[in-house]
């Protein structure tokens, strides 16, 4: 006789566990501490029994439901129990592929061979704009559309570099899931940047520019501010490196006697060492740094926090307060120095080692590992002289150099 739900309420514990049978199999099985609806069936040949829930959060026709829904998949050749199973198998491999899991595991992948700036740089852009909207899902279910979505709509509020950044960083961790067998396809492929992102003008930094060379080093020898920003300045313009080099550098890293600065890989962009040959003006810079800040690290330390470098904004604001305001920066010094060497005739080779730019050709760079130091040394004091004779104002007009 089929069970009632007063019958499976009522039903008491005994000392043993006792079955109330509803017939097909099906039965609640009560014992001490709870009712439990269980099924038995028979696959391959063998008993077994399945449980299909507990009483009374699984009701007497909601467990009658689970059973028809079982017996249709025995019927079809499948075991339910093993079904039931690979979908819980299934769902715990999901929750472990969603694609914040997964990008979580790329980002610790990726941490031995980042800086600890850019890792975290990195995660936060993911935090910020793919996170809220698709860290939750399984990896394998985000459609493309999904993802340009999100890149268009950081576009749209204006940070279109990051916008790039965010789909490279999309497309990498599905490169990732592909690789170690999370996903067993990328459908990220064919997102590319340039079919995605309106194009834009690239703003290079404002440089001064060559004619204003003369009267820019009058203001600059006349330049009654912070002697560290003087220096950094002038150290900037004679060696042609990047404004965070100058800032973060260190007595350490010079030899004068030998008029050398060797920058470590770990404060170079591209993350090798870059030697700086030094001319005699970049000496006397440091000559005149020492009785300021020798007894410390750096060589060019904040005035306000010793034991922090100058920052780059010290270094512009200086130039802006000399009438350079949106016409030269810090940076642009390097633009300047490639424009007049590359126009005086030196070999754009040695320029662009002076300048530490990594040779895009990769053929050739496996090939060509010269660090054109001697030539180097040469350009940076015919560079130093040209300086000084802008500065006096006995420039004459640039003609390429003899070979």
């Amino acid at each position: 006789m089929p069970l009632t739900d007063t019958a499976c309420r009522n039903a008491k514990a005994a000392d043993k566990p006792r079955k109330l049978a509803d017939g097909g199999g099906l039965h609640l099985l009560v014992k001490s501490p709870g009712k439990y609806w269980r099924w038995d069936y028979r696959h391959d040949g063998k008993r077994k029994t399945m449980a299909l829930g507990v009483y009374p959060d699984v009701s007497l026709q909601s467990a009658r439901e689970r059973l028809q829904a079982a017996r249709k998949l025995l019927a079809s050749g499948a075991d339910p129990m093993e079904q039931r199973a690979a979908e819980k198998l299934s769902a715990k491999a999901q929750v472990a592929n969603t694609f914040e899991s997964v990008a979580n595991d790329w980002l610790t992948h990726q941490a031995g061979r980042w800086e600890n700036v850019t890792l975290e740089r990195t995660r936060a852009s993911l935090e910020a704009d793919v996170y809220p909207v698709l860290g939750s899902r399984p990896i394998q279910e985000i459609a493309p559309r999904e993802v340009k979505e999100i890149v268009k709509a950081i576009e749209k509020r204006g940070a279109v570099e990051v916008a790039g950044r965010v789909l490279q960083r999309v497309k990498a961790v599905y490169r990732y899931a592909v690789t170690h067998d999370r996903i067993e396809r990328n459908p990220m492929l064919d997102l590319i940047p340039s079919d995605i992102l309106k194009p834009r003008r690239v703003q290079h930094r404002p440089a001064l520019a060559v004619a204003e060379l003369p009267a820019f080093l009058k203001l600059l020898e006349a330049y009654q501010g912070d002697p560290h920003t003087l220096h950094a300045l002038r150290l900037l313009m004679l060696t042609a490196v990047r404004p965070g080099e100058v800032r973060g550098a260190l007595w350490s890293e010079f030899d004068l006697k030998a008029a050398v600065w060797r920058i470590p890989a770990t404060r170079m962009k591209m993350r090798i060492e870059h030697v700086v040959p030094l001319s005699r003006q970049g000496v006397a810079v440091l000559k005149a740094m020492q009785p300021l800040s020798g007894t410390r690290d750096l060589v060019f330390p904040s005035p306000f926090y010793p034991s922090k470098p100058l920052s780059e904004n010290t270094l512009n604001s200086a130039l802006a307060r000399m009438g350079y305001k949106n016409t030269a920066t810090a940076h642009g010094f390097r633009a300047l120095f490639s424009t007049v060497a590359n126009e005086a005739g030196w070999p754009p080779d040695v320029i662009e080692r002076q300048l530490a730019h990594a040779e895009r050709n990769q053929v050739r760079a496996a090939y060509n590992r010269s660090t054109y130091l001697q030539e180097r040394a040469r350009l940076v004091q015919w560079w130093g002289d040209y300086l000084d004779r802008c500065r006096r104002g006995n420039v004459v007009p640039l003609r390429p150099r003899a070979a």
